[in-house]
């Protein structure tokens, strides 16, 4: 029951972010993607440091946890060579009714990705801890699905394929879960900690790229900065 809610919000989030295209002019959209990205990347950088790094480091070998986080944060620069770091808000729209297959694959393996530690539960990393991760996904994702709903009409695609596109991209997220969930119970192949300290490695290269690029002549805008600090309040909160 909790993995169908859990796979429910997860998609929803993204239909959210396809609404929010759907109804706001693109002044707005770009300021929606910029105030919910701070807020993500306050809150990612949160969690990985108060939430996931101490229960990582406490149930395994430091240099083991250590691996993990820098192929998890190599793995999302790799992934950003291709999706031109729309992670971020990054939008380079070409109008030439193609759908971009390079940056919508690149999105589906890092939600893919970051669903597949949510199939351990509490069991694995405690209830605040899962509900951290789970918050977390679905406070990014809201915004890279603004970005890519932006990007599909803005290069001329049809409303139907634009929104089949997102949505295709809403259930990767779903399907990691679910993988991670089938190869865990019946195989128990999947190391859950090492796999949610990748996940935290690509969190940590997200958050710190959108911090640092909330700056705009080395000048931080209040509102991004007060959505930061919203942010790492709510992460911190949620934790004490």
């Amino acid at each position: 029951m909790i993995d169908l809610i859990n796979i429910l919000l997860l998609i929803a989030a993204v239909i959210v972010g396809g609404v929010i295209v759907s109804i706001m002019d693109g002044l707005k959209q770009k300021k929606m993607i910029k105030i919910m990205l701070s807020f993500s990347g306050g809150f990612l950088l949160s969690i990985a440091f108060v939430h996931f790094l101490p229960e990582l480091y406490e149930s395994h070998a430091p240099y083991s946890i250590g691996s993990f986080i820098l192929i998890g944060f190599l793995i999302q620069l790799f992934l950003e060579y291709f999706s031109g770091g729309i992670e971020h808000g990054h939008i380079h729209i070409h109008k030439n009714n193609r759908v971009p297959w390079s940056l919508f694959i690149s999105l589906s393996i890092h939600s893919f990705i970051e669903g597949i530690p949510l199939a351990g539960g509490d069991a694995q990393h405690g209830h605040l801890s899962a509900q951290s991760l789970l918050l977390g996904i679905l406070f990014h994702q809201t915004p890279v699905a603004i970005a890519l709903m932006t990007l599909l009409k803005g290069s001329g695609l049809s409303t139907k394929k634009s929104w089949l596109i997102l949505i295709l991209f809403g259930i990767m997220t779903p399907i990691g879960l679910l993988f991670g969930k089938f190869f865990h119970n019946s195989i128990d192949l999947l190391p859950m900690n090492l796999l949610l300290a990748i996940v935290v490695g690509m969190f940590l290269h997200i958050s710190t790229t959108i911090i640092f690029e909330a700056s705009e002549n080395h000048r931080f805008n209040l509102v991004k900065l007060l959505s930061i600090i919203v942010g790492v309040t709510l992460a911190i909160l949620i934790g004490g």
